[in-house]
């Protein structure tokens, strides 16, 4: 599956991104943040990629007529979420590379990525989560219309090694077909 926006194509990932994976994944800045710990090589990023990013819904973030993965965008469904959530919601996740930042990207991605699961795949709820401090996230998840819904106290996270307040915002059908 490729999705296409004005300006990115989002499309499976392919083992041969591990170097441009590497490349954005290795800065602290993007994923402490998103709750996971810098890569620390190509190999990990490869690994990455075959573990994480190869099940259906994630997509690599290219620059539409360029094929370098800049970020990544993913739609989780049901109990493969990080979220107790049903079988027709949905959990987005993103990051994109530093280099990246301010342009506008993510929102943009995040819209084809909500209107695919509601008129795709037929979803009733979509979800996302940010940390407490990510206001980067934050923002982007209001501009594409999500609400908060509500807070997780401080709980670890084995990945970051760490205690961590989550925010979770959602989005439902009826509010999409409003906008």
């Amino acid at each position: 599956m490729i999705l296409e926006t004005e300006r990115l194509t989002l499309r499976p990932w392919k083992t041969s991104d591990a170097e441009s994976l590497y490349r954005y994944a290795r800065d602290e800045r993007v994923g402490f943040p998103a709750g996971w710990p810098p890569h620390g090589s190509v190999a990990d990023s490869k690994e990455i990629i075959r573990t994480v990013f190869s099940q259906d819904g994630v997509f690599a973030v290219t620059l539409k007529g360029q094929d370098t993965a800049i970020g990544c965008i993913g739609l989780i469904r049901g109990a493969a979420s990080n979220l107790p959530i049903s079988d027709n919601e949905g959990e987005i996740s993103y990051w994109i590379g530093v280099p990246f930042w301010g342009l506008g990207l993510i929102p943009e991605a995040m819209r084809e990525i909500i209107r695919y699961g509601f008129e795709e795949l037929a979803l009733t709820n979509l979800w996302c989560c940010y940390f407490d401090g990510n206001e980067k996230s934050r923002r982007t998840q209001k501009k594409c219309g999500f609400r908060h819904h509500h807070t997780n106290p401080e709980q670890y996270f084995p990945l970051t090694d760490d205690r961590r307040v989550e925010h979770v915002s959602r989005l439902t059908k009826d509010e999409w077909l409003k906008v």
